[in-house]
């Protein structure tokens, strides 16, 4: 089974200094029919002006990562972490208990284009945490582990039964994906144009698949993909 999210049909905002698409409800956007997938609760695109940011606000029991397409952002939290994330780079901060962050765009001329995920954890109360990684020197052309429930492969340990791949890809270049059964798929492209067994999708486009065995992502322009596999 399979159900496309096309870039267009998603929530929009405009707040001057923050630009956002919301492929699920979030904030003033509300459609009962998108309010996640499984436990995949946010995915925000988001563009923020230079000087411009998130001021200081509460999160708790989420668990949330930050994928930077280009630009910096400028994080500090209540925990005492305070990093400059670059293209490239992801962050995690586990909400947990309760936590307060900032997210800032330190440059003074260009826009920081991003990420925004939200990811329901398995359980609540756990010990806020924060973790970043920065697979940007990653070999395209394949998957590579961003998040999973065991940290397997160096990549950062989550509080849910979910694993992030990301793929960069030039064109002509493949990526097939195992699901097991019960498996559930959510595969977004972050950037440039692939075919999923022979359907297009473009930048912001999304596909939901499940109750199948095996999915193939073909790049026919230099892209950048994230899947999602989750209970």
């Amino acid at each position: 089974m399979r159900l496309l999210r096309k870039a267009d049909q998603r929530g929009h905002a405009d707040h001057g200094w923050l630009k956002a698409r919301h492929t699920f409800s979030f904030a003033d956007y509300h459609d009962p029919e998108w309010m996640g997938f499984r436990s995949l609760r946010v995915l925000n695109d988001d563009t923020v002006d230079p000087g411009s940011g998130f001021g200081r606000h509460p999160h708790r029991d989420m668990e949330i990562l930050t994928y930077i397409l280009s630009g910096s952002l400028e994080h500090q939290d209540s925990m005492g972490n305070r990093r400059i994330i670059q293209t490239g780079e992801v962050q995690y901060m586990a909400a947990g208990t309760g936590v307060f962050h900032s997210e800032f765009n330190p440059s003074t001329s260009e826009p920081v284009h991003l990420l925004q995920i939200w990811i329901l954890p398995q359980q609540r109360g756990v010990t806020p945490a924060y973790a970043d990684r920065s697979p940007a020197g990653a070999e395209p052309g394949r998957w590579h582990c961003v998040a999973s429930a065991t940290g397997r492969e160096g990549s950062i340990r989550i509080h849910q039964d979910a694993d992030l791949l990301l793929s960069r890809l030039r064109p002509g270049d493949r990526v097939g994906h195992s699901m097991a059964a019960g498996r559930h798929v959510w595969v977004h492209v972050a950037e440039g144009r692939v075919m999923i067994d022979g359907q297009v999708l473009e930048s912001g486009d999304g596909l939901a698949v499940w109750s199948e065995s095996e999915l193939a992502v073909e790049a026919t322009l230099d892209s950048q993909v994230l899947l999602f596999d989750l209970a």
